[in-house]
């Protein structure tokens, strides 16, 4: 039988919930070891769903001047619709068209002084042909983000630490980003996201019932994230293998194109700290702090600390067509680095 993610019951990890302490160990051992799970128990309406993904039928389904009207090169926030193999993960163009969106807000107006990654702040583009559309995400962002931080929060009460020890990372305005996309079916199985891990604390994907998402195991070999009604995928991102000494692991995970004749849809959610912020170590109990495996180090690609400038530099190596146009100044400290991971699924 071929190897499944974990199913995790995010009601049975709430505080007072009955048998918690055993679902905190099944929640740390499934961050541990495979760095995804599939989450049920989390009480967001399928309606919320629903909405979302007519909505994102329709997006799809616009004349392309439409779509590019709200194109992501119109955004310094890297906000928008992106074409099909506009966006690359490791250097390879990825098989997907998507619109990628972040907390709602004006841009602020920055000097040469502030920090670079402040730019990431802004508004969103949201297509005219769809007054529903904007509604129906809104309340989706909403709801995921309110879903994630109640995982957030289990995950670390599972490494010993009280559930708030991560609270000054995100406050009351969490750094989160997310996307819709779309795969279309191709005549042999290809990249739609190429394999990468994930910037953030935690991400989640709400999928349909095609395939595709695959997960590395620790032999090298893929898991297919099976789509499962009522059930989320989450998965552990590269900020939270920092805090945890990687004791968490951020696991490689990719997409392969559809071959069926359908096209698949899904959506992502990424929470993350704050881009004025920097990932702590957490002291875990000395138990686990035996089995942490340290976060990931590759000189090629290294993980930084400092949140906005991590960030910050995998839009720019994921978007080179919106780095030239609006971040030209600061290619230069980039053009070094190779191209990361693009965001999923």
């Amino acid at each position: 039988m071929a190897e499944q993610l974990p199913v995790i019951d995010l009601a049975a990890l709430a505080p007072g919930a009955p048998g918690r302490e055993m679902a905190l160990i099944a929640l740390r051992e499934a961050a541990h070891r495979y760095g995804f799970f599939q989450l049920t128990g989390h009480g967001v309406p399928a309606a919320c769903d629903i909405a979302l993904r007519a909505q994102a039928e329709a997006l799809f389904a616009l004349p392309e001047d439409e779509k590019r009207a709200i194109a992501m090169l119109h955004s310094p926030q890297f906000r928008g619709y992106t074409q099909m193999g506009a966006e690359l993960t490791r250097g390879r163009a990825d098989w997907r068209e998507q619109i990628d969106f972040g907390r709602e807000e004006p841009a602020r107006p920055l000097s040469r002084k502030d920090a670079p990654a402040l730019r990431l702040h802004g508004p969103n583009q949201w297509p005219a042909a769809l007054p529903g559309f904007r509604p129906a995400v809104e309340a989706w962002q909403q709801a995921m983000e309110y879903l994630l931080l109640r995982v957030l929060r289990a995950c670390v009460a599972s490494l010993g630490q009280p559930r708030e020890a991560l609270q000054p990372l995100y406050g009351e305005r969490p750094w989160w980003t997310m996307k819709l996309i779309r795969y279309p079916a191709q005549a042999s199985e290809g990249q739609g996201v190429g394999a990468h891990k994930d910037g953030e604390l935690l991400s989640l994907i709400a999928q349909d019932a095609v395939g595709g998402l695959q997960v590395e195991a620790a032999d090298g070999t893929w898991i297919d994230a099976q789509p499962t009604p009522g059930c989320y995928v989450v998965n552990i991102g590269e900020q939270l293998e920092l805090a945890s000494d990687g004791y968490f692991k951020a696991a490689v995970h990719r997409v392969r194109s559809p071959a069926s004749g359908q096209a698949r849809l899904s959506a992502a959610f990424f929470l993350g700290a704050r881009l004025d912020s920097r990932i702590p170590a957490l002291t875990l109990p000395p138990a686990l702090a035996a089995q942490a495996r340290g976060y990931t180090r590759d000189p090629g690609n290294p993980l930084l600390h400092d949140v906005g400038a991590n960030t910050l530099k995998g839009r720019l190596r994921s978007h080179p067509d919106v780095a030239r146009v609006h971040h030209a100044d600061l290619l230069d400290g980039a053009s070094s680095m190779p191209s990361r991971t693009a965001t999923p699924r």
